[in-house]
């Protein structure tokens, strides 16, 4: 750190991280390790998969995919430095790389918001508007709501990230933490942080309330729809459908919510960092595993490529 007046300008952050649970940190490391690699292989495997598979080329696997780019960045940005904090003593980051993660960390979170609301637009016009799916939902529409995620995800992110890291850090400059995440950093400003907590509740506030709203009814449209249809067979597969969807929002917009929208008072820090491991680390997990398994077209699709890859290693061997 640097003097400059009567106040110290901070060039680097110490991450706390689970300070508390030193002696099960091995155990932890090997844990998160195992969901670090099992989510980047499922979410990459998951984007191959639906880049090879012809039958995969439709709107809900176009959003499927860029999802599985989303939850690799924002897990990817967290859990190496996280690890790396298990094992070795020093556990610094620097300013510099505190912004980058805070950076990318807001601008894949929020988009993974839209990129969920924009599957549930497009389950509900599948479902409640057949005949014009192929129209409403065409290859230019499906990427211009990708663009526009990424577009709202990269302008929310800049603007917190800026107001955050321009403010005077004179406290502290031990993160309390296993990452740059907001709330934690403003409790170190020295400045006054009321602008930043208005704009954290605000930003935060609308763009999940906005996208819950959008799946809420969405949803409500769907089940209409589901329970309008007279085939049994038909109901089953759209409920099938739709619920793996439901699970993955649920468990993301149910972290987040606890994390961000109660007040700092009525959570422990402890608390906060086992919440903020399920949707930085664990959903990112999740997710392919549960598209998968309740995914017919994709187990499917799994089932070729085992049988290609067999044929592939016994012509191979012969």
């Amino acid at each position: 750190a640097m003097t400059q007046g009567n106040y110290t300008e901070v060039t680097e952050f110490f991450l706390l991280g689970f300070d508390g649970q030193r002696k099960f940190r091995h155990v932890l490391f090997f844990v998160f390790l195992v969901i670090y690699v099992t989510s980047v292989v499922g979410n990459i495997g998951m984007i191959l998969l639906i880049k090879a598979d012809s039958r995969l080329q439709t709107p809900m696997y176009f959003f499927l995919q860029h999802l599985a780019f989303v939850d690799i960045c924002y897990t990817s940005a967290i859990t190496p430095k996280m690890l790396q904090n298990f094992i070795i003593e020093n556990k610094s980051i620097s300013f510099v790389g505190c912004v980058v993660q805070a950076l990318i960390y807001a601008t894949f979170a929020t988009t993974d918001c839209y990129l969920l609301a924009t599957m549930a637009v497009d389950w509900y016009v599948a479902i409640c508007n057949p005949l014009h799916y192929p129209i409403v939902m065409s290859r230019r529409v499906c990427i211009q709501l990708v663009a526009g995620s990424y577009v709202v995800g990269s302008i929310n992110a800049s603007i917190h990230t800026g107001f955050t890291f321009s403010l005077s850090f004179c406290k502290s400059n031990i993160i309390n933490h296993f990452f740059c995440d907001g709330p934690p950093i403003l409790s170190l400003s020295c400045s006054s942080i009321k602008i930043n907590i208005l704009l954290l509740a605000a930003f935060v506030g609308f763009n999940l309330m906005f996208t819950v709203l959008v799946i809420i009814f969405s949803y409500i449209y769907i089940l209409g729809a589901i329970l309008k249809m007279s085939s049994t067979t038909g109901r089953k597969k759209a409920f099938s459908t739709c619920a793996s969807h439901l699970t993955a929002v649920t468990i993301f917009y149910g972290t987040l919510s606890y994390m961000y929208l109660q007040p700092h008072s009525n959570n422990s820090e402890e608390n906060m960092k086992v919440v903020s491991t399920f949707y930085s680390v664990v959903i990112p997990m999740l997710n392919p595993l549960i598209y998968s398994f309740r995914n017919k077209e994709v187990k499917e699709a799994l089932k070729v490529m085992d049988r290609c890859f067999k044929f592939f290693f016994n012509v191979s061997e012969n």
